[in-house]
């Protein structure tokens, strides 16, 4: 976006005559700008002091929304993730570019209607700003801690055996069920210790099933494997494996529980989505209301300013 000055010129025989010389020195003689009118309606002055005391509020007002805007404009990028090249488009004022709402600024009287005093227009924009500052923050902390949830999800889907979620490596037949005596745990292997499981689990404790471990997973650095034994060794086999570097992950084969979280990260994924657009569409329309009304403080500042001196 190009870089914008707010002029206030000293009056001459009608506005269009300032204009004309204001134009005349800066562009046409020096090339130094190309000028548009920004048209300000005949508001209510009041009083010198009530002018002064509103000039230092207009100037806290300013930041507040320029601050709301820029807040909107960041979380905007935020949330389109890795659409965030095509946020120019999305930030809109009225339907429109940014740059061409301030070239053909129009006063919405209909908001901040000109009969008003200038303190009661600064207090309607203020009470506005406000209420989309607070929806702002509530509406990003529910979606943050969706995207968090979500991503906590998957994250046990992926990385290393020693913390990912085993539930899609395993299946029913890798498992003893409903044994009276027998189990099946699951252990993770270091790939340069494999060899040494494939020669010794048997050996680790009594009562460990012959040939019962079976390879189910392995990635660049561990190996997934089960082992089937009874009860009363498991607590000896944890620790025997312990010692040689065997790790023992917690997991009990329940297909219900293993449904379950399948379908909550299918939930999780298809709330994202749905919140994504509602939080888009909020988002551009509130930016677009943002702005615009940060463009009206502008406005009433520069008319302020143009008063008293």
């Amino acid at each position: 976006m190009s870089e914008f000055w707010l002029v206030s010129v000293p009056g001459d025989k009608t506005p269009q005559q300032a204009f004309d010389k204001l134009n005349d020195v800066t562009k046409n003689q020096n090339g130094l700008s190309e000028n548009y009118k920004f048209n300000i309606p005949d508001l209510k002055v009041g009083t010198l002091d009530q002018l002064v005391g509103l000039s230092d509020d207009l100037g806290k007002l300013d930041g507040f929304v320029e601050q709301v805007t820029k807040k909107l404009a960041n979380y905007l990028g935020e949330v389109l993730e890795n659409q965030r090249d095509k946020i120019s488009e999305n930030l809109l004022a009225n339907g429109g570019a940014l740059d061409a709402y301030l070239t053909n600024f129009h006063w919405d009287a209909a908001k901040y209607p000109t009969k008003q005093s200038l303190r009661t227009i600064s207090e309607i924009i203020g009470k506005q700003v406000n209420l989309i500052d607070a929806e702002l923050k509530t509406k990003s902390a529910a979606y943050n801690n969706l995207k968090g949830n979500l991503q906590n999800l998957e994250k046990k889907k992926t990385g290393s055996l020693l913390t990912r979620n085993l539930a899609d490596l395993v299946r029913k037949e890798h498992f003893v069920l409903n044994s009276e005596y027998l189990t099946t745990l699951l252990v993770v292997i270091p790939k340069t210790y494999l060899p040494e499981w494939w020669a010794k689990y048997e050996r680790l404790t009594q009562m460990i099933a012959p040939r019962s471990s079976q390879l189910v997973f392995e990635d660049s650095d561990h190996a997934l494997v089960t082992i089937t034994l009874f009860h009363k060794v498991v607590d000896e086999f944890r620790s025997k494996a312990r010692e040689n570097r065997f790790i023992v992950r917690e997991f009990s084969y329940d297909e219900e529980t293993i449904a379950a979280g399948k379908n909550e990260l299918t939930k999780l994924m298809n709330d994202k989505k749905k919140h994504y657009g509602h939080l888009i569409r909020w988002l551009k329309i509130n930016f677009s209301e943002s702005f615009t009304a940060w463009i009206h403080v502008k406005a009433l500042r520069v008319f302020v300013e143009s008063v008293l001196r």
